[in-house]
């Protein structure tokens, strides 16, 4: 007990009933260390970047931590013209979109972010109903970053059904099935191309996506209205070097009508309207195309109904131009006739170089034809002939012209399914020749570009 005592009045401080205890007023409140002041500036910034984005006037490090913690669901109009840090846009794509490739946007982020969201825009835009003021807003903060726009679908205006509906109106279903509906117009692109000056690609399809028990003849229906707004706008863009319209129910009226916009066209390299309905009408129109465009470098016309007559007017064609390298005519029906005079086309060119002339009906009185432009023809590299009945001794014919070839690289040619079976152990022996012939010419083609 003395002992005791003698330490309290050597040490007020051990006496529990005189002892200090602080209680903190915040209950939150921690022995941890307290916020550096930069931290504390840094969190105040990016909580109020909407109101008074501050960004240039910052440190590097301090700008880098600022952009690491900023919301990817501000304003464009903050954000587009002050934001260039890929990482920031890298954030803003994967919170939106689940799949995301920048190699199809020039390995940049922010690109793909603007490109994929005027998409988005126009993608979901319903004339007459949608206000166009949001995309014109967009359009001005984002013209700078848009080479190319893939539209997958057009939304069509929304009918107007307040007067009722009539006697005749409930048979619908009817209508529907025949696709007589009355044709209603799309998004102009009137509106917007001219307006991007770095636009290099368009894609469009006419037509309305995961539609279900909605469909309907006339949401894919690709109106002549549409027709002349488009073509008119493709004209004035004259910095557009790819055109793309597939699957749009295209008719030769309608294709004739954009190509005739075409014909003077400064830039235009690649034009692919496969997957409709053209025909002989409209291969004429290529054809005059062809005759008189010196920069054209592509045309893809697969799956349509081009049959002999257009494919002799694109045939003839082909001894004028001297750009073009690349041809696709796969799954029309060009047939024997026009496969001839496609084959005289290509004993006179010289600047071809893809050829596909796969499902077109062609039999085995072309492989004569085919293996003289084997013979003779020195700049094509690629030819597709697949799915059309040359037959074993096609087969034969085609080998022997191979073998005079010195330049082509790949040879696809009907498939196995046309060759009799008691046939197919002596066919390899001609396969495994075609083989080693389009080997030799493959490395001779690599040592000259090494030279």
């Amino acid at each position: 007990y003395r002992e005791n005592e003698q330490n309290l009045f050597s040490n007020p401080a051990a006496d529990p009933r005189k002892m200090r205890r602080i209680i903190a007023e915040d209950p939150e409140w921690s022995l941890a260390t307290v916020p550096r002041l930069i931290d504390i500036c840094i969190k105040h910034i990016v909580e109020n970047f909407a109101d008074n984005p501050l960004l240039d006037e910052l440190k590097p490090k301090h700008k880098d931590k600022v952009l690491e913690a900023l919301a990817t669901d501000l304003p464009l109009k903050i954000t587009a013209p002050l934001v260039s840090d890929e990482g920031y846009w890298k954030r803003c794509c994967k919170a939106r979109w689940a799949v995301c490739d920048t190699d199809q946007y020039g390995d940049s982020w922010k690109r793909m972010f603007f490109e994929r969201n005027m998409e988005d825009l126009i993608e979901n835009f319903v004339p007459e109903s949608t206000d166009l003021d949001e995309i014109a807003d967009t359009l001005e903060l984002s013209n700078d970053f848009i080479k190319r726009l893939r539209i997958r679908q057009l939304l069509p205006q929304i009918k107007d059904i307040s007067a009722g509906v009539s006697a005749e109106e409930e048979i619908s279903d009817q209508g529907s099935d025949t696709g007589t509906d009355d044709s209603l117009d799309h998004f102009d692109f009137g509106l917007i191309i001219n307006k991007l000056p770095n636009l290099v690609e368009l894609s469009v399809t006419y037509g309305v996506r995961n539609c279900g028990m909605n469909f309907e003849w006339s949401l894919f229906e690709f109106t002549q209205k549409d027709c002349y707004l488009l073509a008119k706008a493709v004209k004035d863009c004259t910095h557009l070097q790819i055109l793309r319209l597939q699957r749009c129910q295209i008719e030769d009226e309608k294709a004739r009508l954009i190509i005739s916009h075409l014909l003077d066209h400064p830039s235009l390299r690649v034009l692919d309207i496969s997957h409709n309905r053209i025909g002989d009408k409209t291969g004429r129109a290529v054809g005059k195309l062809l005759s008189g465009n010196k920069v054209l470098e592509e045309v893809n016309l697969s799956d349509n109904h081009i049959r002999a007559e257009g494919a002799s007017a694109i045939a003839f064609s082909l001894k004028k131009n001297i750009t073009l390298r690349t041809l696709n005519l796969k799954l029309n029906r060009i047939g024997d006739e026009g496969g001839r005079n496609m084959c005289q086309a290509l004993m006179k060119t010289s600047t071809l170089l893809h050829i596909d002339l796969s499902s077109n009906g062609l039999g085995e009185h072309m492989a004569a034809s085919l293996a003289e432009v084997l013979s003779h023809n020195q700049s094509l590299q690629h030819i597709v002939i697949s799915c059309n009945k040359l037959g074993v001794a096609g087969g034969r014919v085609l080998q022997e012209g191979l073998e005079n070839n010195k330049v082509l690289q790949t040879l696809r040619p009907p498939p196995h399914r046309y060759l009799a079976a008691e046939r197919a152990l002596h066919n390899e022996r001609y396969k495994e020749q075609q083989r080693q012939v389009l080997r030799s010419n493959r490395l001779r083609q690599t040592n000259n570009y090494v030279v």
